[in-house]
């Protein structure tokens, strides 16, 4: 019974074990490698850090007594604002003040858009 679906690109008698079997692994090693390769192109660039906002310890941490680190990723726009900030890891109690810290600081300007990595390190107040 026809299903109405066939592959333009190889032919209906195609041994795939002679012919289309190394095209097809080319094609997927090639895919491969270029998805590598653009990836590669998003490095990390160290910009200095012109203002930097302090997180507010969340209160419900203080009454906890919750300390920990959170890690976060900025995307730094070229003219230095943070445009995003994403959690990498950390206390959910915590995320929110690291996100809402670091979108407040302000990057030396650049030529392109870049990625931080940021470290925020929480202590309870004694």
């Amino acid at each position: 019974m026809p299903t109405g679906l066939e592959f333009k690109y190889f032919p209906k008698d195609c041994n795939m074990r002679k012919g289309c079997f190394p095209v097809l692994c080319a094609l997927i090693f090639s895919f491969g490698v270029a998805t590598c390769l653009a990836q590669e192109t998003s490095v990390q660039v160290e910009r200095k850090v012109v203002r930097q906002t302090m997180p507010r310890y969340p209160e419900i941490a203080r009454r906890m007594n919750l300390s920990g680190t959170v890690k976060v990723v900025a995307v730094v726009a070229p003219d230095g604002k943070v445009k995003s900030v994403q959690p990498m890891g950390g206390s959910p109690v915590l995320i929110q003040a690291a996100q809402d810290a670091v979108l407040q600081w302000k990057f030396a300007t650049a030529s392109a858009e870049s990625k931080q990595i940021i470290e925020l390190h929480f202590n309870p107040e004694p």
